[in-house]
């Protein structure tokens, strides 16, 4: 197919030139792939398909009993670190009255700079986050962890108070406890990046838009501090 065939060479040359002009040299080329946006869509689509390492596949067999054995792509490490496909749950964005306005464009430091650079060419790789020409987009400041290092953070305030809040009824906490009423046994599941494992509805990415130093970019997959991000999960 000739679409995978560019993406390949996309991947392969953002391995290549590293972190100082990775981000660049993306946008380059895709800028040069005259491509359809459905063919973005099923480039994303088949990302999900790929199979997974025989290694993988391997450890998951032995870690689970053979009654959930026809369950075990959904412990696949690789397929967490992929855009998942659409279902029906997928996350909903409704605006109410006009988009919000565009958002700046911050001065970043070296370290900042960096940080952006490696956050794009990895969630691009994974198929979360694509280059787009949206008429808006979110601004991108950065705060300090306590290890020193810096997390991203996508300033949706704007986009979220123009977006119709889903009011939907969650069931109180007391009410959900006495599920467990009576149980000896629990069991906790940890999901990998849940957020990630929501796709957002198709034709609503462009409401994600954020505002790097070279390039917007949309989500595919849910991103934090969405408004009714919890409701869709």
């Amino acid at each position: 197919m000739p679409f995978l065939s560019s993406i390949d060479k996309v991947f392969k040359d953002i391995k290549y030139f590293g972190d100082d002009n990775s981000v660049s040299s993306l946008h380059l080329f895709f800028g040069n792939m005259d491509l359809p946006p459905s063919s973005y869509h099923d480039f994303l689509e088949e990302l999900w398909d790929e199979e997974e390492e025989p290694e993988e596949i391997e450890t998951m067999m032995k870690a689970a009993p053979y009654s959930h054995h026809q369950y075990l792509d959904v412990f696949s490490k690789v397929k967490s670190q992929k855009l998942p496909p659409h279902h029906t749950c997928d996350h909903h964005i409704k605006l109410e009255g006009s988009l919000p306005p565009v958002g700046v464009i911050y001065s970043l430091s070296s370290q900042e700079s960096d940080t952006l650079t490696a956050y794009i060419s990895e969630n691009v790789e994974k198929g979360f986050i694509w280059p787009n020409s949206s008429s808006t987009g979110a601004p991108v400041p950065f705060v300090k962890k306590k290890d020193g290092s810096l997390c991203l953070c996508v300033y949706y305030c704007k986009h979220n108070a123009v977006t119709r809040k889903n009011k939907y009824p969650v069931p109180p906490i007391k009410q959900l406890l006495t599920v467990f009423n009576g149980s000896s046994i629990l069991c906790k599941i940890d999901l990998c990046g849940a957020y990630n494992l929501l796709r957002i509805r198709e034709g609503d990415e462009h409401f994600t838009c954020f505002r790097a130093k070279c390039c917007n970019y949309e989500y595919f997959a849910m991103s934090f501090v969405l408004t009714n991000a919890p409701v869709s999960l």
